[in-house]
């Protein structure tokens, strides 16, 4: 007994087995995650910390060396990389082949709670990690360009209304901004100014911080009311920083625009990001692991059009690097490849065996075996990737060849007079 006989010789069986491999492959179809590259658990983390204002030394011997006197601690870890520049660390860790990058994780966020007391005070913002994983690269970048507004309004519109709504989206994990220009009023320390005064550093600053606070006072109750009390001595622009007092020795009331440059610009000049020659904010969009790339996509461009009627006129929105065109294409490739093999192998059989029933078997062999191919893919928790897609089109190929050798083997046993039955046998 061959592999096919039961088949063979149990026709309703096959037809629904046949009936429920398309069922399954239908509704896999529907929920399979597409992306461009598969998703994989690498054994490799990223730790990544931030210090404003620290040297690359400093950040090495404050911030990197803490951490890696946690992370020696970490079994499993074989290579262990630091890369340090102005006012950041990123610390790499790659773990032995087989080790769970799960149990990694935690492991690494343990080690950053015990690091937390060695590292320096002035860092507010704790070090974070994240798994390493290349299908992680955003599926599609938003561009915000505006020939009138200035690159700070036009950050306030990607970080306060972009941004939270595409947050929300089914299907996105991320979303981060490149080229961010938040507002900020940068002063200038002239150092002669400041001796000449006899002011110091550390009087310049508690000056700044007090004079720019924002804090609750307490509350004034009344028989019909109860009133908050706030003092609020927020400094907005370089105007009013220039004019802010820092100093009132010996009678003389020193002002910081006369040991200061004050000017308005942003919170880091040495980022930037540019569309088409213009100056632009962008907003990279990362999918969740099991996202489908191309609806990901599609609820972002559905999402287009509100933010259009809410940004001035001046703003314009462009789509860039949209990953799930390169999908789409692959897709509409398998697509029709499996259409012209269809087509030509029913042509070829047709025109040399000239019976109906004969061209009618490949016809189906194949979109039974891709729909099949699909479910599989899906309930062995794979995607439809490049790759994936590359495999079936390579496929399409072997089940035809397989389909034809077939058929034309049961034909010439038919044609020796052997019945059709004992002949498929």
């Amino acid at each position: 007994m061959n592999l096919s006989e039961p088949f063979i010789r149990r026709p309703v069986l096959t037809v629904l087995l046949n009936a429920a491999i398309v069922v399954a492959g239908v509704i896999a179809y529907g929920r399979i995650p597409v992306a461009a590259l598969p998703s994989y658990n690498t054994p490799v983390i990223s730790v990544s910390a931030t210090l404003p204002g620290a040297s690359p030394e400093t950040m090495a011997t404050s911030v990197a060396l803490q951490l890696e006197k946690q992370f020696q601690q970490i079994p499993g870890v074989s290579v262990m990389s630091s890369t340090n520049t102005l006012g950041a660390t990123s610390v790499t860790l790659e773990f032995d082949e087989g080790r769970n990058i799960d149990a990694a994780a935690v492991d690494v966020q343990a080690a950053l709670l015990r690091a937390q007391r060695s590292l320096p005070v002035e860092m507010t913002t704790p070090p974070s990690y994240r798994k390493v994983n290349p299908a992680d690269a955003p599926v599609l970048f938003i561009s915000l360009t505006s020939p009138s507004l200035n690159p700070a309004d036009l950050n306030d519109y990607a970080e306060h209304l972009i941004l939270p709504t595409l947050s929300t989206l089914d299907g996105v994990a991320q979303v981060n901004i490149n080229g961010a220009k938040r507002f900020a009023v940068r002063v200038r320390v002239l150092p002669d100014a400041l001796a000449a005064r006899n002011i110091s550093m550390d009087e310049l600053g508690k000056a700044l911080a007090s004079a720019n606070a924002n804090s609750p006072v307490g509350t004034l109750e009344g028989v019909k009311q109860t009133l908050t009390l706030q003092a609020n001595k927020q400094l907005r622009n370089a105007a009013e920083f220039a004019e802010l007092i820092v100093s009132s020795k010996g009678g003389n009331s020193v002002r910081l625009r006369d040991v200061a440059q004050v000017e308005d610009s942003y919170e880091s000049v040495r980022t930037a990001a540019s569309y088409n020659g213009e100056r632009s904010i962008f907003l990279s969009i990362q999918r969740q692991p099991d996202a489908n790339t191309v609806k990901v996509v599609d609820a972002v461009k559905a999402a287009i059009p509100a933010f259009r009627a809410q940004l001035p006129q001046s703003v314009s929105i462009n789509l860039v690097n949209d990953r799930s065109v390169s999908i789409r294409d692959a897709l509409h490739d398998v697509t029709l490849t499996m259409l012209g093999t269809i087509a030509l192998v029913v042509l070829v059989i047709f025109l040399f065996l000239r019976r109906f029933v004969a061209t009618v078997i490949p016809t189906l062999s194949l979109p039974v075996s891709l729909v099949g191919a699909v479910a599989m893919l899906y309930g062995l928790g794979y995607s439809l990737d490049n790759i994936s897609l590359l495999g079936l089109t390579l496929a399409v190929g072997l089940v035809v060849d397989d389909a034809i050798v077939m058929l034309e083997n049961i034909m010439r046993h038919v044609e020796e007079g052997v019945e059709p039955f004992q002949a498929a046998l």
